[in-house]
């Protein structure tokens, strides 16, 4: 289909709603207007009142693909990504083999090429192997890597992650760091809280994340390495980065939706509810509200983490760490944060598209004629009940299954093409 119009709903301009049509041709946003007129034999979307956003960026998934693709694929992680309103992710390096240097990449690369439906950008590896002992090729990895991380590990060693810093920095790229000391972790997998007390389970102190934030914000500060904290969760990490901010450090911080709407007190005895870090206490959801409200939360990203069912059925202790979220998180989130007057759509749409897209350099984040045509549409009035099992993903693990939601993805629209629509 080389072009299309949508017509009569509120679309995102210039960080705001606006009623109007767009009129899609040859991949990019040909017309913006009320009451545009189609030619003759161009298909015509009729969507009445809803939502038109520029596509959802997560600058934050796990592919698994090479070397996991029992757990998911590009082909199946992209159509989850469709499915939820993305039209860009970055992959995460945690792969085999470990993109650590151009070979490696490339094969990721090739699958990105033969199987996306949406955008993907691949992080490269910081360290070898993800090891943690040796820098991984970083320049050879430049002309095809969003950014730089060792995501699911910390860098343990200072004298690493500054030589890191400095390399990075160099080259003008962003840092993405999974901020955890594993000296502090003691063979925890919940939070340490009241829950693990009271359930004979081994916690995970908040200090293992922010004592390494406090560590990598200093580092940044002393490089000008452009710094991302991954999935942030503690209410320590807030205030360490809000500082960094006020200082001047170039920084900006995500969290996921888990940690915005659930806490320590909704665990179950069940792997869904499982992910690292993990859900902490309620003082840290609120700081991490605060944070959304004050921008030292710059955007919100899924961490998109499929395993298989059988490995989330061990329970808390023995699953794996990792929960899915692309296809849940608009819905969650708009019930749970915009519904409630927490924020305003808005403001989501800034935190899942428009400020990822500015701060990774990626295509979108807006609506402008002449751009591309990275768009979704949402229904924000359609009410219905997450069902892991109608999930596009290979992974159904999610805390969010049977929550009563409103806000549905009726069509995604990725440089022009449709590549979702209910």
């Amino acid at each position: 289909m080389d072009g299309f119009v949508i017509k009569g709903c509120n679309v995102f301009v210039d960080g705001r709603f606006v009623p109007s049509d767009v009129e899609v041709s040859g991949g990019i946003v040909s017309k913006l207007g009320s009451d545009i007129s189609p030619a003759e034999g161009v298909p015509v979307f009729n969507f009445n009142n809803c939502f038109v956003v520029p596509g959802l960026v997560d600058v934050h998934v796990h592919l698994r693909e090479p070397g996991f693709s029992f757990k998911e694929t590009i082909a199946t992680g992209t159509a989850a990504a469709a499915r939820g309103g993305y039209t860009a992710v970055c992959a995460m390096p945690n792969l085999n083999p470990v993109p650590d240097s151009p070979a490696h990449l490339n094969v990721e690369l090739e699958a990105i090429r033969r199987d996306a439906r949406v955008r993907v950008y691949p992080y490269a590896a910081l360290t070898v192997g993800e090891k943690g002992e040796k820098m991984a090729d970083i320049f050879g990895t430049a002309a095809d890597a969003i950014a730089y991380s060792d995501d699911g590990r910390g860098v343990q060693s200072e004298a690493l992650m500054l030589k890191c810093m400095s390399a990075v920095a160099g080259m003008g790229k962003i840092l993405a760091a999974h901020c955890e000391v594993d000296e502090l972790l003691h063979g925890g997998y919940i939070h340490d809280g009241e829950y693990a007390r009271a359930h004979g389970h081994r916690g995970i102190c908040s200090e293992s994340e922010w004592r390494e934030v406090e560590r990598d914000l200093r580092l940044a500060r002393e490089t000008g390495c452009k710094f991302h904290v991954c999935h942030v969760s503690t209410k320590e990490s807030v205030e360490l980065i809000r500082e960094a901010k006020r200082l001047g450090v170039d920084v900006t911080a995500e969290t996921a939706p888990h940690y915005l709407l659930l806490t320590d007190a909704d665990l179950k005895e069940d792997g869904r509810f499982k992910m690292n870090p993990p859900l902490r206490g309620e003082a840290d959801r609120a700081a991490l509200i605060e944070g959304l409200l004050d921008g030292t939360i710059d955007m919100i990203a899924t961490d998109h983490a499929p395993h298989t069912p059988e490995e989330k059925s061990r329970g808390l202790e023995k699953s794996p760490m990792g929960v899915v979220g692309l296809e849940c998180a608009f819905p969650v989130l708009y019930t749970g944060l915009v519904k409630k007057g927490v924020i305003t759509l808005e403001k989501l749409i800034e935190l899942m598209s428009t400020a990822p897209a500015r701060r990774f350099g990626i295509p979108g984040g807006s609506i402008e004629v002449g751009k591309p045509a990275d768009l979704a549409v949402f229904d924000t009035d359609a009410q219905y009940t997450i069902d892991p099992q109608q999930f596009a993903s290979m992974g159904r693990a999610t805390p969010f299954e049977g929550w009563q939601v409103e806000g549905k993805c009726l069509m995604t629209v990725c440089a022009g093409r449709t590549v979702w629509k209910a």
